[in-house]
């Protein structure tokens, strides 16, 4: 694994932040909220982990939805609380407290959609030849 820092991914990084924030201060409901959020949200925490990782893994996206997958079904089984973080207003949003099988749909559409686009430029796999 190679760790080399990535202004493009960082910038990537702080506009899905930027977009996602925006989305849950004021989108109070609809699709946009409550699903391309969850879809945003992938590709946000994937575009984090290529700010530092040069290498080009064909398994990260999955990865990333098992992640998320696991802090979904956490919220199934009171993550948050378990923690002793209930009480914190930030980390019940950062976490998570309710369960929703169509997160789990929609965090497998964003990953799909980070697998599809990194297969159709090309960076899908590890090519140390190629710079970032």
């Amino acid at each position: 694994m190679k760790i080399k820092f990535s202004l493009r991914y960082l910038i990537a990084t702080i506009v899905l932040l930027l977009a996602i924030v925006a989305i849950a201060l004021w989108m109070p409901s609809g699709f946009i909220r409550y699903h391309f959020g969850d879809v945003l949200i992938v590709v946000f925490i994937y575009s984090f982990v290529r700010i530092f990782v040069r290498n080009r893994w064909r398994w990260l996206p999955f990865g990333i939805f098992a992640f998320a997958a696991a802090v979904e079904v956490g919220q199934y089984f009171g993550l948050v609380y378990m923690l002793g973080l209930g009480d914190s207003q930030f980390w019940r949003v950062v976490i998570g407290t309710t369960f929703d099988w169509w997160d789990l749909v929609m965090y497998a559409i964003g990953c799909g959609l980070i697998f599809a686009f990194n297969t159709l430029i090309g960076r899908g796999g590890h090519c140390p030849s190629q710079s970032d």
